[in-house]
């Protein structure tokens, strides 16, 4: 993940208190809660943006997960994770996110997302209505790279 993808205006946050389990043997928070973080700031931006049919009809699972870590958090700190939702394509969403301290990036993430039928277990393709909702245009995230 070379490449810086700014976030819109219209990210998705909330705010997380960094909890005494949270924090490993080097005395900052583990690198695996980071990864739990990026799922929990997902599943609430879906819960709160999703209608309720969307919701008992589609599930979400990673497929794939990259992690930059740039700074720790510690004990005591209250971080804010911020994510948005890049380009879908047919089967994935793209999803970015950002764990942030006082405004600084402390760690940012590229998820890749795939639908799955809540009833049967199976993949389903993105439907329209929530690409429509959730992602940007693949140009706008393009235009946004460079």
């Amino acid at each position: 993940m070379d490449v810086e993808i700014l976030p819109p205006a219209e990210a998705f946050e909330m705010a997380i208190a960094v909890a005494p389990e949270d924090i490993d043997v080097m005395g900052h928070v583990n690198n695996v809660v980071y990864v739990r973080w990026v799922q929990d700031v997902a599943v609430a931006h879906w819960r709160a943006g999703a209608t309720r049919e969307q919701q008992n009809a589609i599930a979400w699972v990673v497929v794939r997960h990259e992690i930059d870590y740039k700074r720790p958090a510690m004990p005591g700190d209250t971080v804010v994770a911020r994510t948005w939702v890049g380009t879908a394509t047919a089967q994935t969403f793209e999803r970015h996110t950002e764990i942030l301290r006082n405004g600084k990036v402390l760690v940012r993430a590229r998820t890749l997302w795939c639908p799955v039928d809540i009833r049967s277990g199976r993949p389903l393709r993105v439907p329209q209505q929530v690409r429509d909702q959730f992602s940007v245009p693949e140009a706008d995230a393009q235009s946004k790279e460079q």
